[in-house]
Formats: structure tokens, sequence, C-alpha cells
């Protein structure tokens, strides 16, 4: 009884050493943070902070400033607990820098509630915004030439 005590006493400790370490590497994470307008974020988004995919984020006031006057946008509605998105994003991305196309990237995880004037009904979503206003837009993880096609403004396929 004494060892089986012992045991789950060492368990217990260990387990709090883990979530000790992952929130002490959050912290030096968020020690860092230039991206966001807050520390108060959910870990999955923590741990994107320093993924190079993931380094043109646009606060959701930028955003309304930004369509307000009047400027072209391409916004990346993503969420990173989104598998879909994880796997669309390095590879939009990729066809963003080939294309030399500015990507706004917008977490709906973070900012749901600011993310509803665009009526975002699935992630990822990338909508295009000329002179201010949504002229297209399209959903889900596609190929590399489906996003390549909607980027440049050329016949989309499914």
């Amino acid at each position: 009884m004494k060892r089986l005590a012992i045991i789950g006493g060492a368990v217990v400790v260990l387990f709090i050493a883990l979530i000790v370490i992952q929130n002490m590497g959050q912290n030096d994470k968020l020690a860092n943070n230039t991206q966001y307008d807050t520390d108060d974020l959910r870990p999955s988004t923590i741990d994107q902070l320093d993924n190079p995919n993931y380094q043109n984020i646009i606060m959701p006031d930028d955003l309304a400033s930004k369509l307000e006057a009047g400027e072209d946008a391409v916004v990346y509605f993503f969420s990173p607990e989104c598998r879909h998105c994880v796997e669309a994003t390095p590879v939009l991305m990729d066809v963003a820098g080939d294309e030399d196309i500015e990507i706004d990237q917008f977490n709906v995880l973070e900012y749901n509630d600011e993310a509803a004037p665009y009526q975002i009904q699935s992630t990822p979503t990338i909508i295009v915004f000329e002179d201010g206003q949504e002229v297209r837009r399209i959903d889900g993880n596609r190929p590399e030439e489906t996003f390549r096609a909607f980027l440049t403004n050329q016949e989309v396929g499914s």
C-alpha cells in the first residue's frame, strides 16, 4: 500500500512538472509576442507565434480601418485549431510568396466575434477586397493550383 502511494505521488509530481515546463515555454513565446494586441491567447495560437507561416496577423480594428479607407486586401481567415487550415496555410503562403501577394491573416479563434461582419462560415476562408469591398471568396483546403488561380483572379477549379 505504501509503495502504491509513493508511485501515485511520483506520477502526480511528474504531471505537475510537465505542466510547469509547458507553461514556461508558452510564457517565453508570449514575451516576444508582437503580432497580437493581447497576451491572453489560447495555447494553439501561442504555438504558432514563431511559425513563419503565421507572421502577417492583422488585428480586427486594423482590418476594419483598412477596408473603411477603401484599401485593397487579401484576407485569410483561419483557426489554429482547424486541421484544414494547418494543412492549407503552408501551401497558400508559398503561392502568395511566388505571386508576390500580401495576405493578411485573421485568427478567428481569437477574434470570433470580430469576424462576424465577414460572414465566415468555415475555415479556412480567403476573401479578396477591392476598394474596401468584397469581390470574391473561397473556402476550404484546396490544391495549390486552385489557390494560385484564385489569388491571380483566374478561373478557379473545384
